[in-house]
């Protein structure tokens, strides 16, 4: 069944888009810029570059959407929600705040967004909100939430935050959730999110795990969240994957670009376990950022399987983007930056 969407927009509808100065929600701010659409960009402890606040038809604006006034004020006039702010973290730490604002930031946009009428909320989730299958099964968007050991604190928030747009859905508000897999491309840090990957193989880091997963290039999410926030598309959620690639062909495919040596030893379970371990001894210790923590070492290890052919019953001209070639546009990005 193919659906048809229209890229024409009235310029006098404001599209609210969180998280806008993140890696993902930058790429949406561009897309939608090019495209002509009046754009209220929303940030917090993040301000946005020199080159995001040239933008045309862009207005940066600092809410905090754990309040519910200034969300409130956020979304007068707005016609479409493109909802991308979430905190990312996988230290025991973060774990409460983040919770307490995946959660709660999602529940004060829907909250607004049927008070206010809004059109329609594209929700940026995650494939960790799926839950991981035991066994190679392959995952599908029809999977049910199940509680295991391979869940963290992040696919819990997620999953809870995906439960209040399905709530928006049930009074009346047009959604769609899309649920990414790692998600590449080039930014303007290398110290965050898959981004750092390349700066660790920049330095020739010897190890890899078995793992496998689903990557997806950053534009292509940004340009999938976009075509279905245009269509009649509602009720519906997305796994949004490229492909199923081990962590090994990732990590040379990286290596290949930068000219470096790719990873060459094997880290078995009782490795990333015990590396796990001296991470957090040493930031305890010294302070310093933890690199591998318990969830990311035991995710490392897990090989999950996503299929992504839905899409391709509502975009079926839609193709993504090689992930050799995501790789390769990062790894020039990275070197241009860093020479």
């Amino acid at each position: 069944m193919a659906f048809y969407f229209s890229i024409l927009a009235s310029a006098s509808n404001i599209i609210l888009v969180t998280g806008a100065s993140g890696f993902l929600g930058s790429h949406l701010v561009k897309l939608l810029s090019a495209q002509g659409h009046t754009i209220r960009a929303l940030y917090n402890s993040n301000p946005p570059d020199e080159k995001l606040t040239t933008l045309p038809n862009v207005s940066w604006e600092r809410y905090d959407l754990l309040d519910i006034y200034d969300v409130e004020t956020a979304m007068q006039n707005v016609q479409e929600v493109y909802h991308c702010a979430a905190i990312v973290s996988f230290h025991p730490k973060d774990k409460e705040k983040m919770q307490h604002f995946n959660i709660e930031s999602t529940v004060n946009i829907v909250n607004q967004a049927i008070e206010q009428g809004i059109r329609k909320i594209a929700y940026i989730s995650s494939i960790a909100s799926l839950g991981r299958s035991e066994g190679n099964k392959e995952i599908t968007e029809e999977e049910q939430w199940e509680e295991s050991e391979y869940n963290s604190v992040y696919s819990y928030s997620k999953h809870n935050a995906e439960l209040e747009v399905w709530r928006a859905n049930a009074e009346g508000i047009d959604t769609v959730i899309v649920n990414p897999g790692i998600i590449l491309g080039e930014g303007t840090k290398w110290d965050d999110g898959s981004a750092r990957l390349m700066k660790v193989v920049a330095k020739e880091f010897p190890f890899y795990t078995q793992g496998i997963n689903g990557w997806v290039d950053v534009q292509d999410v940004a340009n999938i969240t976009y075509q279905l926030m245009q269509s009649d598309i509602s009720g519906e959620r997305f796994i949004l994957c490229e492909g199923n690639h081990s962590y090994l062909d990732i990590f040379t495919l990286m290596a290949g670009a930068l000219g470096k040596k790719p990873p060459r030893i094997k880290a078995s379970k009782w490795m990333t376990e015990l590396v796990w371990r001296w991470e957090m001894l040493k930031h305890s210790i010294t302070g310093k950022p933890i690199t591998i923590t318990k969830e990311t070492a035991r995710t490392a290890q897990k090989q999950n399987f996503y299929n992504n052919s839905k899409l391709f019953n509502y975009l079926p001209h839609f193709r993504y983007t090689p992930i050799k070639d995501t790789i390769q546009r990062m790894a020039n990005a990275y070197l241009l930056q860093n020479h």
